[in-house]
């Protein structure tokens, strides 16, 4: 049975040690107004010096920090910072200013079936060092400049080329601005649609709707789903009726010409083909035709 005075001994040894370690860091200005902020008792501070060393090292970390991919604290955008309730410290990671303003933004626009790159893709990281760019970018600025009264882009050309990084940039700086966005990668999206016809968690409704009635769409990689009735007329035809009439912009994204889309689109028999000219008649009403052939950057 241990001696209950050693145990108080080096409870004290303990307390004694907290206690000089909390009066070391009281030397930094910073700490000490970090806890006189705090109006605790010096005994009840003395237990969270360690965190509260850790607080004031990621506040430093954020006074010159230029944005968050440049954030150097332990969870990315966040500061462990510390609350009172009663005698009690506890610490909860509060957002920066630039993971308040990335949160505002991001809840303006929706990804479907979209990777991270993409999601997180950014106007001043676009190449603009080729030439086979320059018309996508002068569009790109007069899109934005002209909101909502320019028309959308129908954006071919060659795979690999950034078709898609660049006009999901252009939603992301537009979700900026307060314009809901919503950008889908086509073949995934069908599946999803399809499948959410006997999912418990997401109605098919919900996802259909936010298509139709989102400012901006972006239909990425159209052309390299397998065709069928329902998903060319049902889907996509009734898609874009919509939104041309009610003049909302929408953007393609396809490794095939307009031209080779209306074949993809098409079946054997002439209805197909009637039906696949319709969807392409729309394609042309909302958009301007844009085909850049560039170098694959993902070699």
């Amino acid at each position: 049975m241990r001696n209950i005075n050693s145990e108080i001994k080096v409870k004290k040894d303990y307390q004694s040690i907290n206690e000089k370690n909390f009066m070391i860091s009281m030397e930094n200005k910073e700490f000490a107004s970090l806890c006189y902020k705090l109006n605790l008792s010096k005994e009840i501070l003395c237990k969270y010096t360690s965190k509260l060393e850790n607080t004031v090292l990621e506040l430093n970390n954020c006074k010159n920090c230029k944005g968050l991919e440049f954030c150097k604290n332990e969870v990315k955008g966040y500061v462990n910072f510390p609350s009172i309730d009663g005698d009690n410290v506890f610490f909860n990671f509060t957002p920066c200013k630039y993971k308040k303003e990335c949160d505002k933004y991001k809840s303006n626009v929706t990804f479907y079936e979209t990777s991270s790159l993409l999601r997180n893709a950014k106007m001043k990281d676009i190449y603009l060092d080729d030439n086979a760019r320059v018309e996508l970018i002068k569009y790109i600025k007069d899109f934005m400049n002209d909101y909502p009264n320019k028309k959308g882009v129908y954006l071919s050309g060659s795979f690999g080329t950034g078709k898609s990084y660049i006009l999901n940039a252009l939603l992301n700086e537009l979700s900026r601005r307060g314009v809901k966005c919503t950008s889908i990668y086509y073949p995934l999206l069908l599946k999803r649609l399809k499948d959410s016809f006997n999912s418990k968690n997401e109605s098919y409704e919900k996802v259909y709707n936010e298509l139709i009635y989102t400012d901006v769409l972006l239909i990425d990689d159209i052309g390299a789903e397998t065709v069928t009735s329902w998903n060319r007329d049902e889907i996509l035809g009734t898609i874009l009726q919509y939104r041309m009439q009610e003049g909302l912009p929408t953007l393609f994204t396809s490794n095939l010409t307009i031209s080779e889309l209306e074949v993809h689109l098409a079946s054997n028999d002439s209805e197909g083909r009637i039906k696949a000219r319709r969807i392409i008649e729309r394609i042309k009403f909302l958009t301007d035709n844009i085909t850049m052939i560039a170098e694959n950057r993902r070699k």
